[in-house]
């Protein structure tokens, strides 16, 4: 039977007032680095690792709905949390890293801004400094509901990648066997590429803004069965336009050849092969991602080291009520747009460079995860069932194996 208009319409509205922190921590994770990825994967390889995407949706949501958890049970940041449990020593270690490793994955947001104004013929001395300011008021002036309704909207530019690959016209037939047919190739630098697919879904910076996210939100455990559900559909938010990226580049430049580095390679290669409108909607894509995540990397290493070391924060806070708070995602922006302005900064060392430094975190912090979801004194009865906790550790261990892999192959030059 066919709802009422007024049924059907509330249940629409009750779905978008679910969605919040999960949606914007997925979407955020799409960031330039990642549709770069991405799309020098399709180019690459075609569609023969899209079936990697099936278990890291699975690993995502695994990883995401236990850092949800603890955020809606304990009602504190993840950062504080890791102090509480674990003691000053290793919060300092675990915060110096996330600040560098953040702040560098900061710059490389700012250069899809850039390269998303330069695509459409806004020069970078513009595009930067105006799309800083905006990136700053959305948080510093704006109260959290405001912010999160931003974020949302940004997040919805992840959509035109839809139309991206749409406009690409790619077998459908071939792409639906790639998802589900797993294949592998035992050479260096295609075991390199799966190990960075999986590096740049998954980052540590996620699960701190996730978790501080929804403390900053006020969001408490009896809703918890509402922020799974945004969580869930986060992290197939993420995934899903990620196939749709790897496929509109997989269609047309693998096909003929087309060798990329970066998302701005990827638009303008897109332009001859699929046509402008594809061309278009790559580079709203790219520079909906970058705000997103210009936005959301500063504010979750703000809300991490505040929430570390006991300082006030969130974004309804004025600058006297949380000043380290407002400093601290203040200079991020800063430093992350003027690094992008200097002439000649090789930008691709920088986020080779972000790589280590998040490989080097995740580790530590997916067993900071588990350690603390199963902590009866913390968490009561939300602790990890057991078949939560085999995927759980089988998640991690891969994750953790695969990081390992990573940066042993960047140490050694291999890929």
């Amino acid at each position: 039977m066919r709802l009422p208009r007024s049924r059907g319409l509330r249940a629409v509205w009750g779905f978008l007032a679910v969605l919040g922190p999960g949606v914007i921590t997925g979407a955020a994770g799409d960031d330039a680095g990642g549709v770069a990825t991405y799309a020098s994967v399709g180019a690459q390889y075609g569609y023969t690792l899209l079936w990697i995407m099936g278990p890291i949706t699975v690993a995502l949501i695994i990883v995401q709905l236990q850092v949800a958890r603890m955020a809606v049970v304990t009602g504190k940041g993840f950062a504080e949390l890791i102090r509480e449990e674990f003691g000053v020593r290793w919060t300092a270690v675990a915060m110096v890293v996330l600040i560098v490793a953040n702040g560098t994955v900061t710059i490389a947001e700012f250069a899809g801004i850039a390269a998303a104004g330069e695509l459409f013929g806004i020069p970078r001395p513009i595009s930067v400094p105006l799309m800083a300011v905006v990136v700053w008021l959305i948080v510093v002036r704006a109260s959290y509901t405001v912010a999160e309704k931003i974020f949302i909207l940004l997040s919805t530019a992840l959509l035109t990648y839809v139309g991206a690959a749409i406009l690409a016209q790619p077998d459908w037939k071939e792409v639906g066997v790639a998802l589900v047919t797993p294949s592998f190739q035992f050479d260096p630098g295609y075991l390199a590429t799966f190990v960075a697919l999986v590096g740049t879904t998954i980052t540590p910076y996620m699960l701190f803004y996730l978790q501080s996210s929804l403390t900053d939100k006020g969001v408490d455990v009896t809703d918890y069965p509402r922020e799974r559900t945004d969580v869930i559909v986060g992290s197939l938010l993420t995934t899903i336009i990620a196939v749709f990226i790897v496929v509109s580049t997989a269609a047309t430049l693998h096909v003929n050849g087309v060798v990329i580095d970066t998302a701005e390679d990827a638009a303008r290669a897109l332009e001859p092969l699929a046509g402008p409108y594809a061309f278009l909607l790559f580079g709203l894509g790219l520079f909906g991602a970058s705000m997103l995540a210009a936005s959301v990397l500063p504010l979750s290493t703000a809300y991490a080291v505040c929430g570390a070391f006991g300082w006030e924060r969130g974004v309804s806070r004025s600058w006297s009520e949380a000043p380290i708070f407002n400093t601290l995602y203040t200079a991020l922006i800063a430093i992350g747009a003027a690094f992008v302005l200097i002439p000649g900064l090789p930008l691709i060392q920088v986020i080779v460079a972000t790589q280590f430094l998040n490989g080097v975190l995740l580790p530590v912090v997916l067993i900071f995860v588990l350690k603390l979801v199963n902590d009866h004194e913390l968490m009561g009865d939300y602790t990890n069932n057991r078949l939560f906790n085999v995927l759980s550790y089988a998640t991690t261990g891969v994750l953790v194996l695969l990081t390992v892999a990573l940066l042993a192959f960047s140490a050694f030059g291999i890929g």
